[in-house]
């Protein structure tokens, strides 16, 4: 499940979090949303960032058992 949270302090910052989104497309979901919140101070990459989506992971596997020798 795709999740977006975000929380506010009473200063103004935003913390935002995104879990359920694998590889870098989380950054074209939230793109839209940082840009009206205003700056980006610090970003940290999870472990979903680092994950192949699904279908790359299907490709993959497909490629590793397919052999033309």
């Amino acid at each position: 499940m795709e999740t977006l949270e975000f929380v506010i302090y009473p200063d103004g910052r935003v913390f935002e979090k995104v879990t359920g989104i694998s590889g870098a497309s989380c950054a074209e979901v939230t793109a839209a949303i940082e840009a009206q919140l205003g700056l980006v101070l610090s970003q940290k990459n999870t472990s979903d960032f680092f994950a192949l989506e699904q279908s790359q992971a299907a490709t993959l596997d497909a490629r590793a058992t397919h052999s033309d020798w």
